[in-house]
């Protein structure tokens, strides 16, 4: 139907014959020529229709914004007073020959041009993405993936499909559930990820095997979550962590510049879990941000101040203290009004101190606090940041991980707050994760990254005597503060699998009843192997500058997991109820 793309007409076609087809951009009329800006995905060209030309001028004269039309005509210079330097077919224009409407447009429910609500674009999602905005992320995703496949496919990977109907097993979010018709009372899961098919491929003798994979996980969702996703999902056989992160971490660095010509730092930094927790209270620590957590349990210890002194002398506490360069020049209200934001985060309350002429001492100073602290303490604090006039110091107090929680989340928003983020790509490792977490309500560890990951021991016995602080091998790709990867050596002998499941509270039967097949192929001389899995919205939606992921997938859900468009979920038929042998009771009013 068309011999060439809307955007891509230029000064080498002048004088050429083209067939356009598009959608009305603008239409408007000036003194008897019309003019239609007319666009695809390539973007606009401007065309015009000249009175002279009677059955194309009295079609033109119908269009309406976003009719679906097809154009032929001749292309030529603009005139010099009309060129539009700021598009790519600015110079150039098609005098049409005919103009055919290929389908009208109603009314929009909004112009595209507008900014509108997030329900709304949903709703209309197949006109939102007629954006040209939306239509660059999407392509960006699109280049994204395929450069991930060229990659892996040129290093052998086996790109290999596993089910989306399996078995429902515990990976840390509720299952979607499938009602089976042929197996009365029993269920299908979709996939939280391909975690178990991949190992069991790596036992298969695979070797190295890829896929992009659809993963679904019923839980509460928040802008950078979904209840369906797409990772890039990979696993390596007779492996240890550093094959895996010099393997993917070359891919990405490749993938990066490819994608949207950025040079990534190489070697990435690595950091443990325990130091991005002192120095940014964060296991994905944003290193754009250029200011850290300082630790000044030292300095209070002695002061009777109990909010600083407990924690500081508790071995489970922690007292830390975050410069703000320049944050004196915020009003008090800004100060009080972070005591809300971290509040959110566990933070019972924040002190601060403001720092208006260091020279002065503490008559320099203005803080709800610094009557508690001697010249000794104070001095210290003040040594241990490097405070400067000028500038703010922020502490938290209490627990080590909820001071880390809070002070870290902190960090992030005065920085954003003040525009101290700096526009770079910085991505590292952060390894050396605890195995497992204590779960007080449950009485149980919970296993930090899932039941898969080796510990860093070999020894059962070793593992049982020190699972309060035994460390992991998993570890984590970070890039501007987002968890884009996440992987492990996996576990590949039967009995320290069975150990990790008893430690996690699941027996033995329960363990045969959700895993046995596992258990039974790890007897049959399983590979030692290990993987990772990468987020592949995320850094989609990282490469597009776009803060939501919803942005980068082109159905996706709302923050209730509904799908506007298509009013899913939705009930369905009690006959086909009946067929599943499902019944819906219906929640009790009030309770």
């Amino acid at each position: 139907m068309r011999s060439h793309y809307c955007g891509l007409v230029d000064e080498a076609l002048i004088d050429c014959d083209v067939t356009l087809c598009g959608w009305a951009d603008t239409r408007r009329d000036h003194g008897g020529v019309i003019f239609i800006d007319l666009r695809d995905h390539e973007g606009i060209v401007q065309v015009v229709i000249e009175p002279d030309n009677a059955a194309a001028f009295a079609t033109a004269e119908q269009v309406r914004y976003e009719y679906c039309l097809r154009i032929a005509g001749k292309v030529r210079n603009r005139p010099a007073s009309q060129i539009n330097e700021r598009l790519g077919t600015g110079k150039v224009e098609v005098l049409a020959a005919t103009v055919a409407v290929l389908n009208a447009a109603a009314p929009l429910p909004f112009m595209l041009d507008d900014a509108v609500g997030e329900d709304a674009r949903l709703r209309y999602r197949y006109l939102d993405i007629r954006r040209p905005d939306m239509q660059r992320k999407l392509r960006m995703r699109t280049k994204l993936v395929s450069a991930l496949r060229h990659h892996l496919d040129a290093r052998g990977f086996q790109d290999i499909e596993t089910p989306i109907l399996t078995k429902a097993t515990p990976e840390g979010a509720r299952d979607y559930l499938v009602p089976s018709r042929v197996h009365p009372g029993e269920f299908f899961a979709l996939p939280q990820s391909p975690q178990l098919f991949k190992q069991l491929l790596m036992m298969a003798g695979m070797d190295r095997y890829y896929q992009i994979a659809r993963c679904f996980r019923d839980e509460d969702l928040r802008a950078d979550r979904q209840p369906e996703f797409t990772q890039l999902d990979m696993e390596f056989a007779f492996v240890e962590e550093r094959d895996v992160q010099d393997a993917v971490e070359s891919m990405i660095r490749e993938v990066f510049k490819e994608v949207v010509d950025a040079d990534l730092a190489d070697p990435f930094p690595r950091i443990t879990y325990a130091e991005a927790m002192r120095r940014y209270g964060s296991d994905k620590p944003d290193l754009r941000i250029p200011f850290e957590l300082v630790d000044i349990a030292e300095q209070v210890k002695h002061v009777e101040f109990k909010v600083f002194s407990g924690p500081a002398n508790d071995p489970g506490g922690r007292v830390a203290a975050l410069r703000l360069p320049n944050g004196a020049a915020q009003p008090r209200k800004y100060l009080d009004d972070l005591g809300l934001h971290v509040a959110k985060y566990g933070a019972k309350g924040l002190a601060w101190i403001r720092i208006d002429d260091i020279a002065k001492g503490r008559e320099g100073m203005t803080s709800p606090i610094i009557k508690f602290l001697d010249e000794q303490a104070l001095q210290g604090i003040l040594d241990a940041v490097g405070a400067q006039s000028g500038d703010v110091i922020f502490f938290g107090a209490g627990p080590y991980k909820t001071v880390s929680d809070f002070m870290g989340a902190l960090r992030i928003k005065i920085a954003r707050d003040n525009g101290l983020v700096e526009t770079a790509w910085k991505p590292l490792w952060v390894t050396d994760f605890p195995m497992f977490e204590y779960d007080h309500d449950a009485k149980r560890y919970v296993a930090l990254h899932h039941p898969f990951t080796a510990p860093n021991t070999d020894d059962v016995a070793d593992l049982r005597a020190t699972a309060a602080t035994a460390v992991s091998r998993g570890y984590d790709m970070v890039l501007n503060g987002n968890e884009i990867g996440g992987g492990s050596i996996r576990i590949h002998r039967p009995e320290m699998q069975s150990a990790v499941f008893d430690l996690l509270g699941i027996g033995a039967d329960e363990a045969q009843a959700k895993f046995g097949f596992l258990l039974e192929a790890l007897k049959y001389g399983a590979p030692p192997h290990g993987g990772i899995a990468f987020g592949i919205d995320r850094i989609a939606a990282l490469m597009a500058g776009t803060e939501s992921i919803r942005d980068v997938i082109a159905f996706p859900k709302t923050a209730s997991a509904q799908d506007l468009m298509t009013a899913a979920p939705s009930t369905v038929p009690e006959a086909q109820l009946q067929e599943l042998h499902v019944r819906v009771v219906k929640p009790v009013k009030g309770a």
